[in-house]
């Protein structure tokens, strides 16, 4: 890693332990350690991080905002930082001032039709809207008369249906009936570009879940004693502990390749493989994942007060949002479908 990420990644990680240690949110009376822990995220400069320069942002790098999001996993944090991030990235892209607060983000892809009319009211029903009862404003991007335009909306005037994920954060129905866009601006993006941006960034999320949880497995191993000694000396379970660290390095592998295929491109699609791939990867991680974790730290893993409960379930949510595994297999058993065997080959075999 550079100096520039290695101060990226110690900056988010501190603020994380300090604020989202998920043994101190458990603990918690009440959710005001949210606005704590945002508040010091965009005091970070964290929020806005991927905007450019012109924007308020400090112009990251895909990898140095890749990284944030990696850390972030790893905190299994419930906080809208993904879609936010997008958001960003979206509202930059169209060259859209960024609002002060918090951001979720939706696009008229998966059937959902949401378009904006010639004065800048924007309409459409929009589901599975992370982190919608939380945010502020709504980034999307919408069937305009130019084409694909992205457009910002305030939320406290629209219909919002509360919905939750498998961890139990807002995961919303979003309905605009023909709402005033505060900006709004055509922009050279396809409606599954912005999923793909998406996927990419929840599969990195899942991927610093995976390390966070693998961490926790160790310590705990380490620490619990049955019949006078760690459980860790147990063959069983250094094959347990084995097993994770390998769907832990598959997962961090396919996230980081798809981090990197995004920072080469031009554009999201023309990273679609490596992310499609990464996708699928930490989905099918994410069943045995789970799993493994549990068996190793047995009953006291299901327990409310015990922190292993929220990364499995955040990696559960992170895996439905942008498309689970077999949506993504379909996809790309269809994308190479219509290239042709040769030209499969060639794309698995290149260096």
């Amino acid at each position: 890693m550079s100096e520039m990420t290695d101060i990226i990644v110690d900056t988010t990680r501190k603020i994380f332990e300090d604020l989202g240690d998920p043994q101190t949110i458990i603990n918690a009376k009440d959710e005001a350690w949210r606005d704590s822990l945002w508040q010091a995220l965009d005091e970070g400069g964290l929020t806005r991080a991927w905007a450019s320069e012109a924007a308020g942002g400090a112009a990251l790098s895909v990898a140095d905002t890749f990284e944030i999001i990696r850390v972030a996993g790893a905190h299994a944090v419930a906080l809208p930082l993904v879609p936010h991030l997008l958001a960003v990235w979206l509202l930059d892209r169209a060259n859209i001032a960024l609002p002060e607060g918090i951001m979720t983000v939706s696009s008229a892809s998966n059937g959902a039709a949401v378009s904006i009319d010639a004065e800048g009211r924007v309409s459409g029903r929009l589901s599975a809207v992370a982190f919608a009862e939380h945010a502020q404003f709504l980034a999307v991007l919408a069937d305009g008369t130019a084409g694909p335009t992205a457009a910002l909306v305030a939320l406290d005037n629209v219909g919002i249906e509360p919905g939750v994920d498998a961890a139990g954060d807002s995961f919303d129905t979003v309905t605009l009936n023909a709402v005033p866009a505060i900006s709004a601006a055509a922009v050279d993006l396809e409606h599954d570009e912005l999923e793909l941006l998406g996927a990419a960034m929840a599969a990195m999320a899942v991927a610093g879940a995976f390390e966070g949880a693998l961490k926790m497995c160790v310590s705990y191993s380490q620490d619990r004693i049955a019949f006078g000694r760690p459980i860790a000396k147990f063959q069983a379970v250094q094959h347990l502990l084995a097993r994770l660290a390998e769907e832990t390095a598959a997962v961090v592998a396919a996230a980081a390749s798809a981090a990197f295929a995004l920072e080469q491109a031009n554009r999201p699609s023309a990273a679609f493989v490596d992310i499609a791939s990464a996708k699928i990867r930490a989905g099918e991680a994410v069943n045995e994942g789970g799993l493994i974790a549990h068996q190793v730290h047995g009953a006291i893993g299901f327990t409310a007060d015990h922190p292993l409960h929220r990364y499995v379930q955040r990696m559960w949510a992170w895996r439905d949002q942008f498309g689970r595994e077999a949506q993504w297999a379909e996809r790309l058993g269809r994308h190479f479908a219509a290239q042709g065997g040769d030209a499969f080959w060639k794309t698995i075999t290149a260096a």
